[in-house]
């Protein structure tokens, strides 16, 4: 029963080092070819492949929790750790961190408040947990920069994907959810038991696996593609091998499985009741961890096979263990020689007996119950055969077809790099992500996107042309410099200046020739310019008013309000005066009887609310206004009538005005201190207003975003700013009107300025891939300015 066909898995080594039961297993970084093991007994591990190929030895065992030690994963190499850092999850709610040479944790992550049973690690220094106290945590270096709140029990398993920002949590509450900058996109339902493991197979494709013994191939998009039945009992955990889509599972069946193509290949049955972990090594071989304490390594290669007499100590071990005959296997059938329908009019002769049946070319798998005396179906035996990638047409660079390849040098005496373009292509789309390829400096864009313009000339595309115009100028193609002026912008555009594009074909005696082009290799230059946008140092306040009108209107509806809302002439007096005291037409101070009257009215019905709101959004600006509302004693009831207001359901009059209002609470110590102590509640609430479709509710938005960024600025709150760059990138998606984009960036610039931890978060995010088709946007310049100065930071 060992070896499959074709040879199949044999037994590599045993290796006995931990006390209890393995719980944990993953593939290491350092030492190559080794792996880190966790376990019960309350330590981690640490082994490397030894000399002689076939067996490992434990480097070091590193101890730090006070409690079994649940998970582990690694947390790739970074300048300051380049062998990376090994990161264990524990019963006793904390994460340690450890380096691959010390048996003490570096530090301790602290904030769950249960079992840590899942960690997966990212790109940038990111870290995700999951926990049984049904929160999933994102952790940057040691602090927790937010909290994924939406499962309603444990969270069993954690993966982010390779797309920056997406993460995947899988729970006890049979879902698995998409979350995208720290807020849930989606919820998979499809098992019918826990969600136990998660594999990620691209970055539009994952694997699941759960208690109902079932695997799931999901797209990201929501649905389920296929369901791999094959397990008995429990599925544990699972681990996809390397390039490929074949997959690994082990379970409470005493069986790791080995899956390609989509069927079950292998079963490789131990001698433990629970298999609990598995992990694929870079060479294929596959390390299992159980509850017997000992970790099992299993390899196709026939060097590393374990000796004669080590492979039938293990047969023995197996054969003395004692099998749930319910377990049994649905064995190695040829789906050709399967028996119809017909074979289930036979009945069963014992109970748990399964019969494997082809109907219409699919095979079926039933199980006998005695005490209902049928056959009942347990689920397809699912098989396809792997398609084969398609290549496009004829290579000519990396494998596709490009109208143009350019050769650009970067300085005299490193690398030259090869540029491919489209003439459909967007010449800054293209300069960016060549940049970013190749490891530039992004002083380069313009240059690189001048360079591509100047040099594709005349090649426009001729019938097609407009199905490619430019969504802003309706014109066949951009050209940067044709629209010149009408920017906000005192400063001169850095980017035109001219004499700076030149090639410098006189400089060498001969020049490169570009086989493609025939032209000389174009060299670069960087070019420096001052960015006037950020890091933005005051708060942005919304100042437009016209009293008459605002008092005009508040006297219309007080006309048609109810006894108990109608003010009095004396009050509409009131509040004309204290109208006048803060928009500097009278040097009076407001008065505590004004600012009363002003709390009835705001307090009216929501639909003649408005001009009370907008008297509010005005008054909030003055000193003593702001000082009232926003103190100790007042402050609760005023922040939840603004925030009433921010109610998707309700009128678009009073949620822009109550997001001014919000925005211009930032103008004086009191305003600022209480937004900052609310953020958490005022952000949650206001992100809502995203799905308007009103652009001045977006750019009222952007500015509170704005304005939180400022002060995030100043005090360099990283929680706080993880929270603002999760609404930066929630909102950038749907937010179409350009000043609210570019104040969405001006907030951006500054929440990441002078802050690297500010930066390695947002690149997580994937922030930059979201942001960088802003800078190409011709008008407004300030626009694509910003975006730029953005991502010479990213």
């Amino acid at each position: 029963a060992m070896a499959g066909e074709g040879g199949g898995y044999r037994l590599r080594c045993s290796l006995v080092g931990h006390g209890q039961d393995v719980r944990g297993l993953t593939r290491g970084l350092f030492p190559q070819g080794g792996f880190v093991s966790v376990s019960r007994d309350r330590t981690a591990r640490l082994w490397a492949p030894d000399g002689l190929n076939r067996g490992f030895t434990e480097m070091h065992c590193m101890s730090g929790h006070s409690n079994f030690v649940s998970c582990v994963c690694i947390i790739p190499p970074s300048d300051l750790y380049p062998r990376g850092l090994i990161a264990t999850g524990g019963n006793d709610h904390n994460i340690c961190i450890f380096t691959v040479d010390n048996t003490a944790p570096l530090y301790i992550l602290k904030g769950h408040k249960n079992t840590v049973c899942s960690l997966s690690s990212g790109k940038f220094g990111t870290l995700l947990s999951g926990s049984w106290d049904a929160t999933a945590k994102v952790w940057l270096n040691d602090r927790c920069m937010m909290t994924l709140k939406g499962h309603t029990a444990a969270i069993w398993a954690v993966k982010i994907l390779p797309e920056q920002g997406l993460m995947l949590t899988g729970s006890a509450d049979k879902t698995i959810k998409l979350w995208k900058a720290g807020r849930c996109e989606r919820t998979f339902t499809g098992h019918e038991d826990c969600v136990r493991g998660l594999a990620i197979l691209s970055e539009v494709e994952f694997l699941s696996c759960a208690n109902d013994a079932s695997v799931r191939r999901w797209q990201i998009s929501g649905e389920c593609l296929q369901v791999y039945y094959g397990h008995t009992n429990y599925i544990y955990s699972i681990s996809v091998f390397p390039q490929c889509k074949d997959f690994v599972t082990t379970g409470e069946d005493r069986s790791l499985r080995i899956w390609k193509q989509g069927e079950c290949a292998q079963t490789i049955r131990l001698p433990a009741q629970s298999v609990w972990c598995c992990c694929v090594l870079d060479n294929g071989d596959i390390v299992v961890g159980a509850s017997d304490g000992i970790i099992r390594v299993f390899t196709e290669s026939l060097e590393r096979t374990a000796s004669a007499e080590e492979i039938q100590a293990f047969e023995n071990e197996l054969s003395q263990a004692s099998i749930d005959p319910k377990t049994g296997d649905l064995g190695d059938i040829d789906a050709h020689d399967l028996p119809g329908r017909e074979h289930l009019e036979e009945p069963g002769t014992k109970d748990g007996q399964t019969r494997l049946i082809k109907d219409n070319g699919k095979v079926e798998a039933y199980q006998w119950s005695v005490s209902e005396r049928r056959w009942m179906k347990i689920g397809d035996v699912v098989g396809s055969s792997g398609a084969t990638q398609q290549t496009s047409g004829k290579v000519l660079f990396e494998g596709k077809e490009y109208d143009y390849v350019f050769t650009i040098d970067v300085n005299e005496s490193g690398p030259s790099y090869k540029l491919p373009y489209n003439i459909t292509d967007d010449p800054w789309l293209t300069a960016y992500n060549f940049l970013q390829k190749n490891d530039l400096n992004p002083m380069f864009l313009d240059q690189v996107a001048k360079f591509i313009m100047d040099n594709t000339k005349g090649q426009t595309l001729l019938s097609t042309s407009a199905q490619f115009s430019d969504p802003y100028t309706g014109a066949g193609r951009y050209v940067p410099g044709s629209s010149s002026g009408s920017s906000a912008v005192p400063v001169a555009d850095p980017f035109t200046g001219a004499g700076r594009y030149v090639p410098s074909s006189a400089s060498n005696a001969v020049a490169p020739v570009d086989p493609y082009t025939g032209t000389d290799a174009y060299r670069l230059a960087a070019a420096q310019a001052e960015n006037i946008y950020f890091p933005k140092k005051d708060t942005f306040t919304f100042d437009k008013a016209n009293p008459t009108q605002i008092l005009g209107k508040l006297k219309e509806l007080n006309g048609n309000a109810s006894e108990e809302h109608k003010l009095t002439e004396d009050d509409l007096i009131i509040l004309e005066k204290l109208l006048s005291a803060t928009c500097n037409t009278s040097a009076e101070t407001p008065t505590a009887q004004q600012i009363q009257t002003l709390w009835r009215a705001v307090n009216w019905p929501e639909d003649i609310v408005f001009p009370a709101l907008d008297i509010l959004r005005l008054s909030v600006r003055h000193p003593t206004v702001n000082e009232n509302f926003c103190s100790e004693k007042d402050h609760v009831q005023f922040i939840i009538l603004l925030l009433k207001f921010l109610n998707p359901k309700g009128k678009q009059a009073n949620q822009l005005l109550a997001l001014r209002a919000l925005c211009n609470c930032f103008v004086s110590q009191a305003g600022q201190k209480l937004m900052m102590e609310q953020r958490d509640e005022i952000m949650t609430q206001a992100i809502e207003m995203k799905s308007s479709n009103n652009k001045n509710i977006h750019i009222a938005l952007a500015t509170l975003t704005l304005n939180y960024a400022v002060c995030l600025h100043k005090v360099n709150n990283i929680e706080g700013k993880a929270q603002c760059l999760s609404v930066i990138s929630t909102v950038m998606e749907v937010v179409k009107d350009l000043e609210a984009i570019f104040r969405l960036l001006v907030a951006l610039g500054t929440l990441i300025s002078d802050d690297k931890n500010a930066v390695q978060l947002a690149k997580s995010l994937g922030v930059d891939s979201q942001i960088k088709k802003y800078a190409s946007v011709s008008e407004p310049a300030k626009v694509k300015e910003c975006c730029r100065f953005v991502l010479n930071l990213l």
